[in-house]
């Protein structure tokens, strides 16, 4: 029998959906948006290839942008979790943090999307794919070990808020063609220029080389744009409802933002176009992101739950039951977590 703590999570998630509200994501726009990213991505790309290769490098650069986004729109969910060598667990691998995923998908109405567990230190989670029907969450084993189940259920309820409005579609394409255009860009800084004309080829490398210079930053922070902030804030307002608790999500926002600032997420790191899928910016503290940040601030996004928590009638202190977090099964076991 699952211990009281559990059962307690439990009944909690469930009578939230007595009082849940039906939420529809802006689909026009939310297409509209997907689409716009993907001609501004698609045209820096071009923009990358000239001053490599000329008119021919942009013909050759446009093709490859052509496959890369139907390719993305397909199979960049795939992408972004093997990027962070993210394993799928089950009922059987992880039946506590399955759980806590199952009941929330009901309560949001949505199918069960597949669960991630992603084996990083740094506490963290993030959902993707192109629509619910094929979506995926993830958690870090980071994640498991520093919160409790309250906890987890309001970061879950969020990511599953993503899911929901479809935020995931263009979260996961603009991460993986804003890596590439990253990855691009470097190679025209380190190989320059090679456009133009002879007599003008000097100059133009120059100033390929440049623009090149600042076109990944450039293509970050697009990337880190193409999902508003306001979008994080929905989420949490939509999470909150799904679970009830807005104080869930508060507190486990208050361990998460702490948590990163001290722990670097290494695969992040590598990969900073993938910054903005995450509940918290996995790159806090290290070089240079607060200068694109692609989250609202963490204390402006916990003083709006609570001031949710008092609308829905419950108190903003001590909200979230005193316990050890996870491995929740057995605090005393080590290493071995909910995941198995």
């Amino acid at each position: 029998m699952r211990p009281k703590r559990i059962r307690q999570v439990s009944r909690t998630i469930s009578t939230a959906s007595q009082y849940k509200r039906v939420f529809f994501g802006d689909d026009k726009m939310n297409y509209f948006r997907t689409t716009l990213l993907l001609a501004v991505l698609t045209a820096i790309f071009m923009a990358v290839g000239y001053f490599i290769g000329g008119p021919s490098g942009m013909v050759i650069a446009f093709l490859i942008a052509a496959a890369m986004n139907v390719i993305s729109y397909w199979n960049s969910d795939k992408i972004v979790l093997r990027m962070h060598n993210a394993k799928q667990i089950d009922a059987n691998t992880a039946p506590e943090y399955y759980d806590i995923v199952r009941q929330l998908a009901a309560n949001a109405e949505l199918p069960m999307p597949k669960v991630y567990l992603i084996y990083a230190d740094q506490p963290n989670a993030f959902a993707t794919g192109r629509n619910p029907e094929n979506a995926a969450v993830a958690a870090s084993t980071g994640l498991l070990r520093t919160l409790t189940k309250e906890e987890l259920a309001g970061v879950m309820a969020h990511e599953l808020a993503h899911v929901k409005n479809r935020d995931t579609l263009t979260m996961t394409i603009a991460a993986t063609i804003g890596g590439a255009i990253s990855m691009l860009a470097n190679f025209a800084f380190f190989f320059g220029g090679s456009g133009g004309s002879n007599r003008n080829n000097g100059a133009l490398g120059f100033i390929g080389i440049l623009l090149m210079a600042i076109l990944a930053p450039m293509a970050a922070m697009l990337v880190q744009m193409a999902i508003s902030r306001s979008r994080e804030y929905e989420a949490d307002r939509m999470g909150a409802e799904i679970c009830q608790r807005p104080m869930w999500l508060a507190s486990a926002l208050d361990k998460i933002s702490r948590a990163a600032r001290r722990i670097p997420n290494e695969t992040a790191e590598r990969s900073p176009a993938t910054a903005h899928m995450f509940i918290i910016n996995p790159l806090s503290g290290q070089r240079m992101d607060n200068l694109f940040s692609t989250h609202p601030n963490t204390a402006n996004r916990i003083a709006a739950l609570e001031k949710l928590a008092v609308e829905m009638g419950q108190s903003a202190d001590n909200a979230v039951p005193e316990a050890h977090p996870g491995p929740w099964s057995n605090p005393q076991s080590g290493d071995k977590g909910p995941w198995g």
